[in-house]
């Protein structure tokens, strides 16, 4: 059987994508035995918070300027001021935060959060959720997005939440 031009250009062709598969696969499989960093940024690179909810509070951009709103009525006054610069102050320490990543990977199923924060990212249709909770050797801040849990110490946590409450003992469970 031979085979006439267009066979062989046809030969060719399949053999050539084989080849790029093959290097693709090859390439993903060399570069799949890296570790993640062991520090990671809480938000994506280069993100743009839009808007930053916590369970008595919605801070949210106001053309180049922050805007706090309170969203439980009677609530008692916040147990941080609202002013433009601590509000721009919060929402960059939400962009530059780098908190480690814990080795093992909690399960929270059981255990209800502290609080929770909610952020809006531009670009992104869905917010980005993180859970705050109580560990034995400070706080987990669990990534709903991205589902990764990342270790964090009291001062970093209030300064991370700042309308939370630290001061108020949690029950220990018995599990």
């Amino acid at each position: 059987m031979q085979l006439g031009r267009k066979g062989w250009n046809n030969v060719v062709i399949f053999s050539m994508l084989l080849m790029i598969f093959f290097f693709n696969g090859l390439h993903t499989k060399l570069n799949s035995g890296a570790e993640q960093p062991r520090v990671q940024t809480v938000l994506p690179a280069q993100s743009f918070i839009l808007a930053l909810e916590f369970p008595d509070q919605k801070i949210e951009r106001i053309g180049t300027s922050w805007r706090a709103t309170a969203l439980v009525k009677n609530a008692p006054v916040s147990l941080w001021q609202t002013t433009t610069v601590n509000l721009v102050a919060l929402v960059n320490e939400w962009q530059s935060m780098q908190l480690s990543v814990a080795e093992k990977q909690q399960a929270f199923h059981n255990t209800p959060a502290l609080t929770v924060a909610t952020v809006w990212l531009a670009g992104e249709q869905l917010p980005w959720l993180y859970q705050l909770y109580r560990a034995p050797q400070g706080y987990y801040l669990l990534d709903k997005s991205n589902q990764r849990v990342l270790l964090l110490d009291q001062q970093t946590a209030q300064r991370l939440f700042p309308s939370f409450n630290f001061s108020h003992k949690e029950p220990k469970s018995n599990a």
